[in-house]
This record gives structure tokens, C-alpha cells and sequence, in this order.
């Protein structure tokens, strides 16, 4: 019953004025209160008289203060340390002038009216300053404890015990519908562990393990540190998340908050992507603008992950036009939904178009219509298993796809033609990475071809974290259905980058490049993915191996435990950016490539997946098949 009545008046308010006629009325009752105690509750009528007179000059000169600091501005149930810091600074205020009249009283008034006793004047302005305060404290302390909705709330630990920490634990007990409770801090400076505050005690990260979880019935974590490296993030959570299964959330940056104001709705699970990030890499965008600017782009693949991101980097850069080509309806729908509310001021400089890269009159109908300067190429299958089964169509679209357009890209002179291409075109194990690879070659050998006057450029670079497909979501989908996990392997390891960042690489590539590179990313060092997959599951505030198993299902066809940036063969060369080099790459005469694409044409038209797979070999000696039925194919080694 009083939890429904304190939460009814949750979102109502009393007026300042009735507050500061509280306010005035309780040090009229501390004036009372400092007579009665300093003359032993025996007042003769003399005194009565006296006390009424102080009693209406002490009551004028605090509605003056209080009209000057306004203590009574604040809603009482959220009384702040500033509010009563203002409700200090009233009353010194008061005592002041009353100390003042009391003196001028004495000296100008030659005693003619009744002279406050200084002891009084102490007495009420002690009780005066209690009395405010401890009723404020209980008007608090009761909407803190009754005004919530009844709604259990869950039990939580704030990570950070700094400005931002006790700004969080401030915005939770300010919302009782928060859901949360703080039963402590965690934080890792030596001097706090111990201490309390705000009723909350500091715990020392390294304490938190099941025993202390299951102690205290928590189940979520807030980080709460704020000014920290992605590194330093990830190394914090995850040395947390290592002693014990939680839901880890964080508040955003400051920069970010509502109206400089913290709201819990911005809480946010912490995601495994948020902690495989690194310091963002800075690419030198005014050169990219300077060459985009004015630009008609075309954009294949451009629903795909890399693709739409590329497209949006590209509407910050200023193109005179756009086009951006996909053969899947609803994912470029969707993207033309997107660019078209988030970029108003570009929408008559947009082209959506639908249609395959491996269809010769569809690109060619493109190139004579819109004339392309630039052309970024991220059309491709990329799913090692299904390019496994489906050589044909990894043959389609990976190299004749690519070859239609960049033979395109040559007719017409565009300026620069830079294709996405991964490390699984190095040393490839698998039909989509020999795909790939062959496809660079091709590339690579149009820059040699009499007349070019396209830049032929290549990107290489690892898996990119959120990409549709990934092994990320998979994960997410197989927690969320209550596991099992799924690993191929327990010793598989992977590169990951964001996608902006790969995508900065590619337009950064679309400057750098004067035709023939092959541009290899810094993508710093692999991750184990049962580690991920470990990680993602304590995340999720669950125990691997008791709430989610994982169970290894063995390597897929045509995968590898590890991905490379380099070929045994091959070396890189820096460039102006320490996280950019240039890998020394074979490159193979025009003719030569030629007759290889013609037996490849030949081995396609055999309707034999087992040819065409074995004509890819010819193509990219270096491809020995891995778990997979065209091991055959290969000669010992």
C-alpha cells in the first residue's frame, strides 16, 4: 500500500512557493524551539513578547535570503549535495544580517528595540539548518524507499568508482523504475577499495568471482569508466568476465549524453564486437575528399556489409553522383531506405540499380549510362562452405563478375577501379579463396595492358566484425536458442577489424594507389575463436560448460585453422602509414592471364564442378584444398 501511494506521487511535484513556505515555517518553529531550550522551556510574558518580535524579524530576513539562494528551487526528493550547499549558504546569509541588526540595534538604536542574545541567535540557526535538512533527508529517504514500482530490481555492480561512477549510481537512485539496485563499486585504485560511498562500498575487481556473484545475487555490471583505450577496455572486461559469468553494460561517453545528462536508456549491453576494437586508425580523409569530391562513384555489392559501409562513408565525401549496384532486391532497398533519410541533402545524387556483375549487358548498359570516374568493387561471394559446394557460382561471380567490370572499368577510362579482396586469397585452401585470388591476378594484370589508363588497385584484409554472416552472429543466434555453441576447431584463430575501418582502407587505397598494389591492412593479432566464442557467452551472463556447452563440430570444408596476409612467397613494402603496406606480389603477363581465363571458360562450360576446381588450381598453384573433396586434385607436396 505505501509502495502505491509513494509511487503515485512519483510524478508529481509541489510547488517551490509551497516548499519555501515549509521552509519559513520551520525556522519560524527552530525560533521557538531556540527560546524554549535556552531559557529551560520558562518563557515570563516580557521574554513571550520579545521571542514574537524576533520571531517576525527573523522570518522577514529569511524570506530575503531564501529568495536570493533559492534552496527551495529543487525537488526535495532529489536533494544534491549543490542543494545543500545553497541551503548553507542561506542561512550563514541570515545569521549574517541578523547578527548586523542586532548590532546596529546596539550601537545606532541606542537599545530601542529587544536585542537578539547571541546564544539564541546560535541555537536557531543551528536548529533552523537541522530541521531543513533532516526533513528533506526523510522526504528523501522515503520516496528512495517506497516510491519504486514494486518491480524486483536486479542486483548490480558499477565499475568505476570515479566522476562518471558516481554519476551512474546518482541516475539509478534518482529512477526507481531503473530496475537496479548498486550494491557496490569495482575499482582498481588501491586508496578506495574499502571505502563507501554514498552508502555504496568499493570492491577490488579482482574479488569478483561465483562465490562473490552468487553472495550478493548479481547478475550485471555497469562500466562506468569513461577516458579509456579500447585496449584498456577490453583487457578490464575481459579479465572480469574471465572470474565469473555477468552482463556487462556500459554508459556512453559524456560527449554523448542527453543534454550533457546521463539517462539510463542509454545503457547499453557490451558487445563481443565492442571489445575486439582497437584504437581506431586514423587515415588521412582530406586526401580521400580532395579525390572523391565532384566524383560520379559506382558502387558494387553495395548492400553487402562492406559495401553499404563504403556507401556511406561516401556521401560525407561530397560525389557529384552515386551509383550503387546490387543483385539483392531487398537488401538494396533497405540501404536506399537508409541513405535516404540519414543523407536528404544527396538524394537527386543517388542511382539504385539492380543488377549482376556477371551479366555483360547489364554493366555495360551501367558504364554508357552513368560513366563512372571511380569504381569501387565489393560484388562477391564470400562463404567458404557454400563457394565450397557451388564452385560454378564462385567462378561467376568472384572472376567473370570481376572481369566484366574492371574489362568495363578499362573501356570507359575510369580513373580508379579498387576491389575488395580477403586473406583467404593467400595461400588458399578453399574454392572462394582461390576465387579471390584469381580474381586479383586479373587485376592486376589489366595495369600492364597497352593503353590502360585505369589505376588498378587491390585491398586484402581479414574478417570485419558485424559482416552479415560472420561468426558472431551465429553465435548471438546459438546462445539466445540456449546452445549448444559451435566451433570448428578449439585452436582456429582469425584476424578481425571493424567495418569502417576496412572501409577506410579502401577508399584510402582509392588515393594511395597509382595502379597494381595489392594493400595489406595492419589487423593486429588474431583472435582465438573459442576464446570468442567463451567470452560471448560469459557476456551474456551465462556459465560455458553448466548454461551453454560448446562442442566442436571439426573443420568445415575448405577451412583453415589460421588466415594470412602474405604468401611464402610474397613481401610487403611500407607506405606513407605505418598500419598500410604493400605486399610483392607475383604479376603475370596480360596474354598470359588471358589464355588462363580462357581454359577456365573452357572448364566452366564442361558443366564438371571437379574441372573448373582443378583449372582454378592451374590458375593459383599455391591452392591445396583443405577437408575437402577436391584434395584430390592436389600433387604431394
Amino acid at each position: 500500500m505505501i509502495h502505491k501511494i509513494f509511487h503515485s506521487l512519483a510524478h508529481h511535484f509541489v510547488s517551490r512557493w509551497v516548499i519555501l513556505l515549509k521552509d519559513i515555517t520551520l525556522l519560524a518553529m527552530a525560533m521557538i524551539a531556540a527560546y524554549l531550550l535556552r531559557f529551560n522551556f520558562s518563557l515570563s510574558d516580557g521574554l513571550v513578547s520579545q521571542m514574537w518580535f524576533h520571531l517576525v524579524v527573523s522570518t522577514g530576513m529569511a524570506l530575503v535570503s531564501f529568495l536570493i539562494f533559492k534552496p527551495y528551487a529543487g525537488i526535495i526528493r532529489h536533494t544534491s549535495l549543490e542543494d545543500v550547499i545553497r541551503l548553507g549558504k542561506s542561512m550563514l546569509l541570515l545569521g549574517f544580517i541578523l547578527f548586523v541588526l542586532n548590532m546596529t540595534n546596539a550601537v545606532f538604536g541606542k537599545g530601542r528595540f529587544p536585542a537578539l542574545p547571541h546564544s539564541i541567535l546560535i541555537i536557531y540557526l543551528i536548529t533552523g539548518l537541522f530541521m531543513l535538512l533532516t526533513t528533506r533527508m526523510i522526504i528523501k529517504v522515503l520516496f528512495s524507499s517506497f516510491s519504486h514500482s514494486g518491480i524486483p530490481r536486479r542486483n548490480v555492480l558499477i565499475y568505476g568508482a570515479g566522476k562518471a561512477g558516481l554519476t551512474t549510481l546518482s541516475v539509478i537512485n534518482a529512477d526507481k523504475d531503473s530496475g537496479y539496485k548498486v550494491i557496490g563499486f569495482l575499482d582498481h585504485n588501491l586508496l578506495m577499495q574499502g571505502k563507501v560511498m554514498q552508502g555504496v562500498t568499493v570492491y577490488s575487481p579482482s574479488i569478483v568471482d561465483e562465490a562473490f556473484l552468487d553472495r550478493f545475487k548479481v547478475k550485471d555490471v555497469i562500466f562506468s569508466v569513461q577516458n579509456v583505450s579500447p585496449e584498456e577496455k577490453r583487457e578490464l572486461i575481459a579479465d572480469l568476465i574471465s572470474q565469473a559469468a555477468v552482463v556487462v553494460r556500459e554508459i556512453p561517453p559524456a560527449s554523448s549524453w542527453i543534454n550533457g545528462e546521463l539517462s539510463l536508456k542509454q545503457l547499453n549491453k557490451v558487445r563481443i564486437e565492442d571489445l575486439l576494437q582497437r584504437a581506431p586508425i586514423r587515415l588521412d580523409m582530406i586526401h580521400v575528399l580532395e579525390e572523391i569530391r565532384d566524383k560520379i562513384i559506382l558502387v558494387t555489392g553495395a548492400a553487402g556489409s562492406i559495401g553499404s559501409e563504403i556507401s556511406r562513408q561516401l556521401c560525407n565525401l561530397h560525389p557529384s553522383r552515386i551509383i550503387l549496384l546490387d543483385q539483392a532486391e531487398t537488401p538494396l532497398y533497405d540501404l536506399q531506405q537508409e541513405l535516404l533519410k540519414a543523407f536528404p541533402a544527396m538524394s537527386a545524387r543517388f542511382e539504385f540499380v539492380v543488377g549482376d556483375t556477371s551479366n555483360l549487358e547489364t554493366i555495360e548498359r551501367l558504364f554508357r549510362l552513368y560513366r563512372p570516374q571511380m569504381v569501387y568493387h565489393a560484388a562477391a561471394y564470400k562463404h567458404v562452405p557454400l563457394m565450397e559446394s557451388n564452385p560454378f557460382e564462385a567462378v561467376r561471380v568472384n572472376i567473370f563478375g570481376t572481369r566484366i567490370v574492371a574489362d568495363a572499368a578499362l573501356r570507359y577510362r575510369v580513373a580508379k577501379f579498387v576491389m575488395v579482396s580477403t586473406d583467404k586469397a593467400v595461400n588458399p585452401t578453399n574454392v572462394m579463396g582461390a576465387s579471390k585470388r584469381t580474381a586479383e591476378i586479373y587485376i592486376q594484370s589489366l595495369n600492364l595492358r597497352p593503353g590502360n589508363k585505369t589505376a588498378f588497385i587491390t585491398t586484402r584484409f581479414g574478417n570485419v566484425l558485424g559482416s552479415n554472416g560472420s561468426v558472431i552472429p551465429l553465435f548471438e543466434r546459438q546462445i539466445a536458442s540456449g546452445g549448444p555453441v559451435t566451433v570448428t576447431h578449439p585452436d582456429i584463430i582469425r584476424y578481425f577489424m571493424t567495418i569502417p575501418e576496412a572501409c577506410q582502407l579502401v577508399l584510402e587505397a582509392g588515393v594511395m594507389g597509382m595502379g597494381g598494389e595489392i594493400f595489406l591492412f595492419d589487423m593486429g593479432k588474431p583472435i582465438k575463436i573459442n576464446d570468442l566464442a567463451l567470452q560471448m557467452i560469459r557476456l551474456s551472463g551465462l556459465k560455458p560448460g553448466k548454461d551453454i556447452n560448446v562442442i566442436y563440430t571439426g573443420l568445415r570444408p575448405g577451412e583453415k585453422l589460421f588466415e594470412e596476409l602474405l604468401s611464402s612467397g610474397e613481401n610487403n613494402l611500407p607506405t606513407h602509414h605505418p598500419k598500410i603496406t604493400i605486399a610483392q606480389v607475383c604479376h603475370y603477363p596480360p596474354e598470359e592471364v588471358d589464355a588462363m581465363f580462357l581454359d577456365l571458360q573452357d572448364s566452366f562450360n564442361t558443366y564438371d564442378r571437379v574441372e573448373v576446381v582443378a583449372q582454378l588450381k592451374r590458375i593459383v598453384p599455391e591452392f591445396r584444398s583443405n577437408n575437402s573433396e577436391y584434395q584430390s586434385l592436389d600433387k604431394p607436396a
